[in-house]
């Protein structure tokens, strides 16, 4: 290992960076984060660089390198495009026991400046030792991506606590233990979720329990439930909280429209049941869904219930948290990208379009009940676009109930199958003839229905997987007119 890793605090040191352009202004903005005081030597600066100078954040000597320039600080970057120039600043360094770091020279180099990924005071430092400063990014990404954005939050609420848990836990693995707890228990889920006071009070609960004991004690296990939304099958569409909510949980209650691909993306060790539907109704009952969350969380375990699309439209969330409330356990949502906005987007189809449609309306039709219970009137009416979930079971119903109220039989609309997913297909008809070219490809489901004159995109703004499947009659039509 030739370079140690090494923190260092800059805070009022100086650090001189010799060169103004746009390489001395990226170096500029990341040791700037650490409070140190910046002399920048170049004739000329970058237009960000000087407005930096002309608000007192960096001092400028303009003119050019003179190795008295570094006498006073800790760290000294070279980073012009002339390299006699960065030699010059390199030697005046060594001479003087400055670490330097010159950019893209690393022979020249005492230091190097990691890839950062920053949860204050929690800050991740990487590096290939020069090698590859471009895998070092990429790296950062990766890391970026599963830390937590509330880790300094947690450190932080920690820290805090340090001394008092010190008093209380004098035994080192007891107080390794009670920071676990801390951490990945229901205590850190508050601070997580913003809520400091609440997590203080179960601080001082554990604490003051271990105090009236005498001895170590079982912190109580706390169990809570998050429902992720999941998306509509890309598992690049899983947002990063959603991620991060996977790989922490112990049990994962999914529905069946969830993609193996999604799944994949949990811990290996965490228990996956399956509680979604089949075959037109359900496998699981909510009331046992319910009996099942309130089972694992009571027991100590970090439950996700991992919905299709977006759990809290037209994916039951509502109830389940209902549920939770009155059970008493903790939960929180993790919103996933719905169905309606990946299948038109992954099929080509604006909801909106200032020529088209100025407002979009989410249905959902997926029994008879619902369908009567649908304002036919308002939905017929204008050209909004209508996104209608699950409507595959009542689409005879549905065109003619769109139709008999107003809505022209040459509307556009598209079905969406498998939105997102590799094996997805779009069928492009009319209110008239949908329902024979869905009776003809076998659609099934999970599909979308999209109607309004936006669907008709879907053939000029295809993008991802096969191109649509078409109406034969509405596309000679089509060209007939133009």
């Amino acid at each position: 290992m030739r370079y140690f890793p090494l923190f260092v605090d800059l805070r009022d040191r100086l650090v001189v960076i010799v060169g103004g352009g746009p390489v001395a202004e990226r170096k500029f903005e990341l040791i700037a984060t650490s409070g140190a005081r910046l002399r920048l030597v170049a004739p000329t600066l970058t237009a960000r660089l000087a407005a930096a100078r002309d608000a007192g954040r960096l001092q400028h000597l303009a003119r050019g390198f003179a190795p008295a320039d570094l006498d006073g600080s800790r760290l000294a970057v070279a980073a012009t495009d002339e390299p006699a120039v960065n030699r010059a600043v390199a030697s005046a360094a060594e001479a003087r026991g400055i670490l330097v770091n010159v950019v893209d020279d690393l022979e020249s180099s005492a230091a190097i400046l990691p890839a950062i990924v920053d949860r204050s005071p929690v800050v991740v430092a990487i590096s290939t030792q020069g090698s590859s400063p471009a895998l070092a990014r990429r790296l950062r990404t990766q890391v970026e991506a599963v830390v937590d954005g509330s880790l300094g939050r947690i450190a932080s609420f920690a820290s805090a606590w340090r001394e008092r848990i010190k008093a209380a836990i004098g035994d080192l693995a007891e107080r390794r233990r009670f920071y676990d707890w801390l951490v990945d228990g229901p205590a850190g889920d508050l601070v997580r979720k913003g809520r400091l006071p609440a997590a203080a009070r179960l601080v001082a609960t554990a604490l003051e329990r271990r105090s009236a004991a005498g001895a170590a004690s079982e912190e109580p296990r706390g169990g809570s439930v998050t429902l992720v939304g999941a998306g509509p099958g890309d598992p690049g569409l899983v947002t990063l909280a959603g991620l991060r909510a996977l790989q922490a949980a112990d049990v994962i209650l999914y529905d069946r429209l969830v993609s193996a691909e999604v799944l994949a993306l949990a811990r290996r060790e965490a228990q996956l049941i399956e509680v979604g539907k089949s075959g037109g109704g359900h496998s699981v009952a909510q009331a046992r869904i319910h009996e099942l969350l309130s089972e694992h969380a009571h027991a100590g375990r970090r439950v996700v219930r991992l919905k299709g699309g977006d759990p809290m439209i037209f994916g039951r969330g509502g109830e389940e948290l209902e549920h939770l409330q009155l059970a008493g356990i903790p939960f929180a949502v993790v919103p996933g990208v719905t169905a309606a906005l990946a299948c038109a987007a992954y099929a080509g189809i604006p909801l909106t379009h200032r020529e088209h449609s100025g407002s979009v309306r989410f249905v959902t039709a997926h029994c008879r009940e619902s369908v009567d219970a649908t304002d036919w009137s308002t939905l017929a009416a204008g050209r909004e676009t209508l996104a209608v979930y699950m409507g595959l079971a009542t689409l005879p119903l549905l065109c003619r109930e769109l139709v008999r109220h107003g809505r022209s039989p040459a509307t556009p609309v598209a079905f969406v199958e498998n939105g997102s997913r590799p094996e997805q297909r779009v069928l492009l008809a009319t209110l008239a003839s949908i329902e024979s070219l869905v009776a003809r490809h076998a659609l099934r489901s999970p599909a979308l229905l999209i109607v309004g004159e936006v669907a008709a995109l879907a053939e000029p703004l295809h993008w991802f997987g096969a191109p649509p499947l078409t109406d034969a009659d509405r596309v000679a039509g089509a060209r007939s007119a133009a």
